[in-house]
């Protein structure tokens, strides 16, 4: 017992002496932070705390980020924060530092003396304080390099299971195309016939070589995970923008139904949210031959949006539905069959969810499920 409250004397004693060596800076604003605050954050912290004024000037840093980022604090007292974070962050940290109280998370990348740039998880908290008559951003960050490392080998390694799932069927895809196209050339050869019919099969099967391989490398890509606030409406009415040409060919109409009395504002990737939907719709699309409708419902539910993309087409016999998902499976006539498996790669990469619902000759319902948060 006498041990422990040995330490702790003497952890209180370090904390104090940090914070009197700040208190005593030239930098007159830290000597108006309460002395409550500061010890709080010293004792409370992942690996590194610091208080931020409005304007951006750093007030206040715990001795955690000698450790992150090799910086003593008094180096660091006075500066610019904007100057140690990544140029990539920076529309972030303005939205922050010019934004109502709150308190948020983000995953973002500070310079460390060496130049070196490492990856933090900063949780802020937003208050007005009294003492100094404004508004401060209080941070608490800790290094997540070895997260974030995890998770690069993770999708290295759901890519390789990927593409061993796809290997077997890009030979036998491509293959029968390419068999297609040297047996008409060389009948064409023998025969010097000028029959257009041979060409148009030609064309065919070139472009379905020419979309399987656009879709193997999307999928090929490195995905970014550029994450921020979006507006859910807004990409679903630009999606529906950029297919209004092929819609009005296939002579079909698309509804987008909501409510505008409420707020869609989602935490993602905005270009993979879009080729989720641009997947959807232009599956919708191309499955009605004859012209018809797709409605997209869009509505908030307990703790999610679920986002119905409804067609009039053929549907989907119900032996058919857990198939659909799979590479290189299709119902459509110049399918590649893997865009909706795509499409799910990328929802659960957003914790969200891809559901069919189908009655055969009924028409087909895609549901996507995406968390609020």
């Amino acid at each position: 017992m006498k041990e422990n409250s040995k330490q702790e004397h003497n952890s209180m004693e370090s904390t104090t002496e940090s914070i009197t060596q700040q208190e005593q800076s030239p930098h007159h604003p830290i000597k108006k932070l309460p002395h409550v605050l500061l010890e709080w954050l010293e004792n409370n912290s992942f690996d590194a705390a610091s208080v931020v004024s409005e304007d951006g000037r750093i007030l206040y840093t715990s001795p955690g980020y000698e450790k992150l980022l090799g910086y003593r604090c008094e180096e660091l007292l006075g500066e610019q924060c904007m100057d140690y974070f990544s140029s990539t962050d920076h529309e972030r940290l303005l939205e922050l530092l010019s934004g109502e109280t709150g308190t948020s998370r983000i995953d973002m990348q500070m310079r460390k003396r060496s130049g070196k740039y490492v990856w933090v998880e900063a949780r802020f908290c937003k208050k007005y304080l009294e003492e100094l008559e404004q508004s401060v951003i209080i941070a608490v960050t800790r290094d997540i390099s070895d997260k974030k490392e995890a998770e690069e080998m993770m999708i290295r390694s759901e890519k390789m299971s990927i593409a061993g799932q796809l290997a077997a069927g890009i030979a036998h895809e491509i293959r029968n195309p390419l068999t297609s196209l040297k047996g008409f050339m060389q009948l064409m050869k023998s025969t010097a016939s000028e029959d257009t019919h041979y060409y148009e099969i030609m064309q065919e099967e070139l472009e379905k070589i020419e979309n399987i391989t656009s879709e193997l490398l999307f999928i090929s890509k490195p995905m970014t995970n550029d994450l921020r606030e979006e507006n859910l409406i807004s990409l679903i009415q630009d999606v529906m923008t950029l297919l209004s040409s092929q819609a009005s060919l296939y002579k079909v109409d698309i509804e987008l139904e909501y409510d505008d009395s409420l707020s869609y504002n989602v935490h993602c990737d905005k270009s993979q949210i879009k080729q989720v939907f641009i997947n959807l719709l232009k599956n919708a699309i191309e499955v009605m031959e004859n012209g018809g409708e797709v409605v997209v419902h869009v509505k908030r539910a307990h703790n999610e949006y679920v986002i119905d993309v409804v067609d009039n087409g053929p549907g989907i016999p119900p032996n058919l539905i857990q198939k659909i998902k799979e590479p290189f499976f299709t119902t459509k006539k110049n399918g590649t069959g893997l865009g909706l498996m795509i499409t799910g790669e990328l929802l659960e990469k957003h914790n969200g969810e891809l559901t069919i619902l189908s009655s055969e000759h009924e028409g087909s319902t895609f549901r996507v499920s995406l968390p609020l948060e």
